[in-house]
């Protein structure tokens, strides 16, 4: 059964959807897939597109290769209203941390907002000098 979290950093498996009140910068856990922790904060502010800034833990012991995370905007009734998708690293070693940031347009509506990582492929690698 998911432990829940007690800090604004999730455990594996947790679940995130952020709910935004009148706050311009709130702090968000999102649904992780092993072997990841992952938290996240919304900012809303600027006529742009909103903001959505985390940090990546690989929690596992196995490095993490090409990992992408994915961002969606939804209104109440479960609509996506804007997604958004970054590139995070190539690689990151066993028990490191990653930052990411992903732009969402079309967002400032939403109600809440889920953060996963989308794409990952795990292994044993070799740094190399370059």
């Amino acid at each position: 059964m998911p432990k829940t979290p007690s800090t604004h950093m999730g455990r594996r498996r947790a679940i995130g959807t952020l709910v935004i009140g009148a706050a311009m910068l709130v702090p968000g856990l999102a649904r992780a897939q092993d072997p990841f922790q992952l938290s996240f904060s919304v900012d809303r502010s600027g006529a742009g597109p909103v903001k959505i800034s985390g940090r990546l833990f690989n929690e596992g012991s196995m490095d993490v290769f090409d990992v992408y995370v994915t961002a969606e905007g939804v209104d109440t009734a479960g609509k996506v209203l804007g997604r958004g998708i970054a590139f995070v690293s190539a690689s990151i070693p066993p028990r490191s941390v990653v930052t990411f940031a992903i732009s969402i347009p079309a967002a400032h509506t939403a109600a809440t907002f889920r953060v996963r990582v989308s794409s990952f492929r795990q292994g044993i690698g070799h740094q190399q000098a370059g």
